[in-house]
């Protein structure tokens, strides 16, 4: 008898033990949470500034003045800026460089294929990363050197900026 009330007693114990082991759990969850609701509010990766490509050139093949939007068919803030591009071109020489997958390339030249010229696939991807473009959507203005004059997220920013002069 003196043995099954051990033993009652040992699983007691370890039933305590476990409910406070269980409670310092959920304290911790709780301080983690509190935590993350606080950094929701402000983003963890830093904002991309497309100002940084200012005076950089374009490849030779794509150089001259243009208006020239660069998108990712992964983005969906480029499918959303596409039409708004398509646009804002009215008329101006433009082109649209589209990386990612190839096979989903098409809705994105669809938007944008009727009023600029497009580049996609492995050329695409190389004018990005020559000119250095780090976020996408990306729209760039270039003067007649094929120097960038001004860069933006948005691409009635620059438009605007073209009808000013």
């Amino acid at each position: 008898m003196g043995f099954l009330i051990a033993a009652v007693v040992f699983v007691g114990l370890l039933c305590m033990f476990d409910l406070v082991l269980t409670l310092g759990v959920l304290r911790r969850l709780r301080e983690h949470t509190a935590e993350l609701e606080r950094l929701a509010g402000r983003s963890i990766m830093p904002s991309y500034d497309p100002g940084v490509l200012v005076g950089r050139a374009l490849p030779e093949d794509v150089a001259g003045p243009r208006l020239v939007a660069f998108f990712d068919v992964g983005c969906d803030t480029c499918h959303e800026r596409a039409p708004q591009f398509a646009a804002a071109v009215g008329g101006q020489a433009a082109l649209a460089v589209i990386t990612g997958d190839a096979a989903k390339v098409g809705d994105l030249v669809e938007v944008v294929g009727g009023v600029s010229d497009v580049v996609t696939g492995e050329d695409a991807d190389r004018i990005a990363h020559a000119v250095g473009v780090e976020a996408f959507p990306t729209f760039l203005r270039t003067g007649s050197d094929g120097r960038i004059v001004a860069a933006d997220t948005e691409p009635v920013v620059l438009t605007a900026m073209a009808r000013a002069r």
